[in-house]
C-alpha cells in the first residue's frame, strides 16, 4: 500500500472503503461498499495533483462519460463523478 492509501472502514460520504485494488497514473481504486444502495463498488479516488490540473480533469471527465456510455458484462458501469 502506499502512504496516501486508506484504511478499512473509513467513510467517504455514504461509501465504506474495504481494499486497495490498484493505483494508477491518476488515483487510487478501491473496493467500497455504498450504504445507500446496499451494494459493493469499485470507488476511484483522484489524486489532488489530478485535480488541480484542467487538462487531467477534462480527461477523465470524458473517460468517465466513455465508459458510462458502455453496457456490457465485463466492464464496469459508472454511477457517479464528483
Amino acid at each position: 500500500m502506499t502512504q496516501s492509501s486508506l484504511s478499512p472502514g473509513t467513510r467517504l460520504g455514504h461509501f465504506v472503503v474495504d481494499t486497495l485494488l490498484g493505483e494508477g497514473g491518476m488515483g487510487v481504486v478501491y473496493k467500497a461498499y455504498d450504504e445507500r444502495l446496499k451494494r459493493h463498488v469499485a470507488l476511484k479516488i483522484v489524486r489532488p495533483e489530478t485535480l488541480a490540473d484542467a487538462t487531467a480533469r477534462a480527461r477523465l471527465r470524458g473517460e468517465a462519460q466513455s465508459a458510462a456510455a458502455l453496457n456490457h458484462a465485463h466492464i464496469c458501469t459508472i454511477f457517479e463523478i464528483g
